[in-house]
């Protein structure tokens, strides 16, 4: 059911289904990082690893690329870089969006106890009245994945991973 749920809504005007990351490109922009990735994925499991990289330097003429910077890039995916999680790392890059944990940093300081949660009303009120002001349809939007419990409290933490690594309950 819930892949013809996520056919129907490829049907309807192209929306993206797999995660929020999608939407941060124009499909021909997701066709060649698609095309990047296979070209790197050299055993075509679906997930970039170390000898993967290492054959990919080694086509381009590198063949002397040490392990410690082949460890680095991978850890960048903090955990197997399938093409949703190698997509989200050009997001990042491409267009400025702040590590998880920098993110975080900034909920907590609306959270003085510590509790892991911000309230949906007060955090709309500061959202419309500071800074770059939300308008009331911006609020909505931002708040439409995010995780709000009975009580109209928001667990940022849940949020941020959203943020930063796009919506799982999308991608199934």
């Amino acid at each position: 059911m819930a892949s013809k749920k996520a056919s129907n809504k490829r049907q309807r005007g192209g929306q993206k289904s797999c995660s929020n990351v999608f939407s941060m490109f124009e499909q021909s922009q997701i066709q060649e990082f698609k095309e990047a990735f296979g070209c790197i994925d050299q055993d075509r499991d679906g997930v970039i690893k170390k000898q993967d990289l290492k054959e990919t330097y080694g086509q381009l003429g590198k063949l002397n690329v040490n392990d410690e910077e082949l460890d680095e890039m991978l850890n960048e995916g903090k955990g197997p870089i399938n093409f949703t999680v190698f997509l989200s790392l050009f997001g990042e890059k491409l267009n400025g969006t702040d590590p998880e944990d920098t993110i975080l940093a900034a909920f907590k300081l609306f959270d003085p106890n510590g509790t892991g949660f911000v309230n949906k009303d007060e955090f709309k009120r500061l959202l419309m009245n500071q800074a770059d002001k939300f308008t009331a349809e911006e609020v909505d939007q931002a708040f439409a994945l995010a995780p709000i419990d009975p009580t109209g409290n928001i667990d940022y933490k849940s949020l941020c991973y959203i943020i930063t690594h796009g919506d799982e309950k999308e991608e199934s």
